[in-house]
């Protein structure tokens, strides 16, 4: 058979020098967007690889374990009147403080062990130092408890200056309650445990003598005039503690005192009223037959850190029960390495502590994160002295008459997944709960950092938003592309699209500042709006098909939708009028009163049904827009070929038409919820911006997107709080992908079932 070839064709000459400057100049261009199709292709992906490479860089480093290196290691000749009592490190951790049983202040070089200055503490003649105690709410306030039953209250600080642009550290010793002793313990027994708390209103010093608990109290009076503060003394008489007394601590509040006795008793003594201390409790601290070898505070003194002889540290405090009562409870434990514990070291501006038992482990350990940083054998003999710097970046071990100096590395102990992702038991609150508060307002704060509440606030807010706008947007692209007529929905589709648009921050602004106080003045109308209108557009669509037929035949096919615009009006505008007709009849003339006195549903101006109507409004043009575009592209020879085999309109748009639009319309909805999820602007001026986690419609939230936001400029560069806010845009990043390609897949099987149509 003959087949014609491109020569052959009548009147159309391919060889002619124009013709193949054409083909060359088409196959040029067809060259280069494919490959700029492909380049550009790759360079999305490879964006999109950056960016989580780029966010899992900030985010890997908290969940990195503690490291420590030796520094540098010093001997040290030791006598027993030499023998240090207390050590600390300043600021910069170049110097070491130590305290000996002579009373010498010692301050020596922390690389090299050389002493740099040397103080003396002024001691009555004949007596030396027993013990050493420092201030629970201020480390640098410390008591000396003195062979003769008095005691000395001292307080060492440091000056840093630049000769010759090099840093000297000069250290001070001062005496705020002044030189002079302070009588405690009767009959010159020696003070054999000590216990301060100084606040601005009253200074407490108690301390053990043969056994015996002594109390005495401090009244401050400042001199308004030279701000002189002179003491006024008052005895304590505490209650009687059964067994021997090995602890003894006062809260920093001044309300509690804690005394351990026995092998495993703590005595709970209420001192909020000093003249009439009374005990609130015994409790036993361990189980089963463990002993209890020490008791230190946590930074705050709000907890009590325990160790006993099985190598466990619990952690304990104050927990108000149903019945307004305080009890001490047990919350958590760590684990060293099943030897006694002889040393447990708080960090000085975290919940962090170290331990050390008595065969030379130390560990690294955070409370409110239940973490165990680190455990390892430094020693070959027990630790005599456990130091860390007020920065937690160094350390100091003495044993053996050596001390060893080790750097720490330790970033962001404050992060677990049992943190970030669980209920956890914070200092002073009743029970376990998911928490976001990231700051306050003193150095002991407990930063509570579960994003929890972050994400449930995300889903809730996104919840309500896509139950507004899913049925209207979708309801609406199917009117619009298959019931309107042509020249009316070039109209209507164009400024539905508009919309889009919009600044969301626009949306919020209004959201915020005119529809929250609308919707609190009349939340009755707004409700009735869902019952009035529904009701009018069905009462109008029966009298519509009531009408005679030449009266509905004279508007043209596919406008009577312009009909409804002034029945949505008339019947919203009477729905917000008998706002206060309803709320006076139904619900005592205030239906927010009513709610929270009658069901227990508490208001909040900014709530989540602001955000579901304002991100709603929002969201409706993107779904609109794909679904619309989904359910009119599908091809008119269905739709035709469905009517002429005897199926009604509505049935070839229900069993054909959304069929086959079916994996367009789920795209809409899916791209409507990421936009929804992503939205920041509307949530963080409609909603309060309370990070709490409640469904209530009434109540707001906190969104992760809306917290990246407002806490991202606030936050320090490389700290936890900074890392963990790019972890929340790590879980959004996932999250989106994840919906995504879930959404991804049931498309291409809506498709694949549903194509053969």
């Amino acid at each position: 058979m003959y087949q014609p070839i491109i020569e052959d064709s009548p009147g159309v000459d391919y060889n002619t020098p124009a013709h193949k400057r054409y083909q060359s100049l088409r196959f040029l261009k067809d060259y280069l967007t494919r490959w700029g199709v492909a380049v550009g292709g790759l360079g999305v992906i490879a964006a999109i690889l950056l960016i989580f490479i780029y966010l899992l860089y900030e985010v890997a480093p908290l969940f990195k374990s503690a490291e420590i290196e030796q520094t540098s290691t010093w001997a040290q000749t030791i006598t027993e009147k030499q023998r240090p009592l207390y050590q600390s490190m300043e600021e910069q951790a170049e110097l070491a403080f130590s305290i000996t049983t002579d009373g010498a202040l010692t301050f020596s070089s922390t690389r090299t062990g050389e002493q740099k200055y040397r103080y003396s503490l002024p001691l009555p003649a004949g007596s030396s130092v027993t013990t050493i105690t420092s201030d629970p709410s201020d480390g640098n306030l410390l008591a000396a408890g003195l062979s003769n039953g008095q005691v000395i209250i001292f307080k060492h600080a440091y000056r840093i200056t630049w000769p010759d642009d090099k840093r000297l550290i000069t250290p001070k010793v001062t005496y705020p309650y002044g030189e002079s002793a302070i009588d405690l313990v009767p009959d010159s027994q020696p003070v054999s445990h000590l216990s301060i708390s100084d606040t601005e209103d009253q200074l407490l010093i108690t301390g053990l003598g043969d056994n015996r608990l002594n109390m005495t109290a401090f009244t401050k009076e400042a001199d308004f005039l030279t701000e002189e503060v002179t003491l006024e003394e008052e005895s304590v008489t505490l209650p009687e503690v059964d067994g021997r007394i090995r602890d003894v601590l006062i809260a920093p509040d001044q309300h509690w005192l804690y005394v351990q006795s026995g092998s495993e008793s703590l005595t709970l003594i209420d001192i909020s009223n000093i003249n009439q201390p009374h005990v609130m409790s015994e409790t036993d601290l361990t189980t089963s037959s463990a002993k209890v070898t020490t008791m230190t505070f946590l930074l705050g003194g709000a907890s009590l850190m325990i160790g006993d002889d099985t190598g466990m540290i619990s952690q304990w405090f104050m927990v108000r029960n149903e019945q307004n009562e305080w009890s001490l409870q047990r919350i958590r434990e760590f684990e060293l390495a099943g030897e006694p514990i002889t040393q447990i070291v708080p960090e000085h501006r975290r919940k962090g502590f170290l331990a050390a038992d008595d065969k030379g482990n130390v560990g690294i350990f955070y409370t409110t994160a239940n973490r165990t940083l680190l455990t390892e054998r430094l020693t070959d003999g027990p630790v005599e002295q456990l130091v860390i710097s007020p920065r937690s970046n160094y350390m100091l071990i003495s044993s053996n008459g050596s001390t060893e100096f080790w750097s720490v590395e330790n970033e962001h102990p404050e992060v677990s997944m049992s943190a970030l992702w669980g209920e956890v038991w914070y200092e002073g609150y009743e029970q376990p709960e998911y928490i976001w508060q990231s700051s306050a307002s003193n150095n002991d704060f407990e930063p509570k950092l579960s994003l929890t509440p972050l994400a449930f606030g995300t889903l809730k807010a996104a919840f309500y938003a896509m139950l507004l706008a899913t049925p209207l947007a979708i309801a609406g692209a199917i009117y619009t592309a298959y019931f309107m007529a042509p020249a009316m929905r070039r109209k209507v589709k164009p400024v539905i699209e508009l919309m889009e648009a919009l600044p969301t921050v626009i949306l919020g602004f209004l959201a915020g500042l005119w529809l929250a106080p609308l919707i609190e003045s009349s939340l009755a109308g707004i409700f009735a709006l869902l019952l009035i209108v529904p009701i009018g557009i069905l009462l109008f669509a029966f009298a519509w098909d009531s009408m005679p037929s030449r009266i509905r035949h004279a508007i043209p096919e596919g406008w009577q939708a312009a009909l409804l615009i002034p029945v949505v009006l008339i019947s919203a505008a009477i729905a917000m009028n008998l706002n206060g007709t309803i709320e006076a009849t139904l619900f005592n003339g205030d239906l927010r009163a009513w709610l929270t006195s009658e069901l227990g549903i508490p208001y909040d101006q900014r709530n989540a049904l602001v955000v579901g109507l304002a991100m709603g409004f929002a969201v409706i043009p993107t779904i609109f827009s794909i679904a619309e575009d989904a359910i009119f592209s599908v091809p008119k020879h269905l739709s035709y070929g469905s009517l002429a085999l005897g199926a009604t309109p509505w049935q070839t748009l229900m069993r054909v038409v959304l069929l086959t639009a079916s994996p367009g319309i789920f795209s809409a909805v899916m791209i409507g919820m990421g936009r929804a999820v992503g939205e920041t602007m509307i949530v963080l001026m409609a909603t309060g911006n309370t990070p709490i986690m409640d469904a209530n419609i009434f109540e707001g939230m906190r969104t992760l997107a809306a917290n990246i936001a407002v806490e991202m400029p606030e936050s320090e560069v490389g700290s936890s709080h900074y890392r963990i806010l790019f972890l929340a845009a790590l879980v959004l990043f996932l999250f989106t992908f994840v919906v995504n390609t879930a959404a991804e897949i049931v498309r291409h099987r809506l498709r694949k079932k549903y194509s053969s149509l």
